[in-house]
């Protein structure tokens, strides 16, 4: 049965983002490696170690829960969807009559 939406924009979509990830990535491995170095001065409060801890690892989770997102999104875009749209698209539109 033919899907109603177009998979092909979703998978572009998914492309775009995917982009805008990788772009991000350097970015937020900074912040990580800085929230990391703020836990090195001597006599920092155990409080502001984890939290300085946690900051660094939600940076990484964040990104690979996003990448993970896309994925399923990919996942959920039925078999050979894209082929059939393209090669629809490929012989023109026509308005239906009915």
């Amino acid at each position: 049965m033919p899907i109603k939406w177009s998979a092909v924009k979703v998978s572009e979509a998914c492309d775009k983002v995917e982009a805008q990830l990788a772009l991000a990535e350097p970015f937020v491995g900074e912040a990580k490696r800085l929230a990391e170095e703020a836990r090195k001065p001597p006599n920092l409060p155990q409080y502001i170690d984890q939290k300085l801890l946690g900051l660094a690892s939600e940076f990484g989770y964040r990104i690979n829960s996003l990448r993970s997102k896309v994925d399923s999104m990919r996942k959920d875009i039925p078999d050979d969807a894209i082929k059939a749209e393209r090669e629809l698209a490929k012989h023109g539109s026509q308005q239906s009559l009915v």
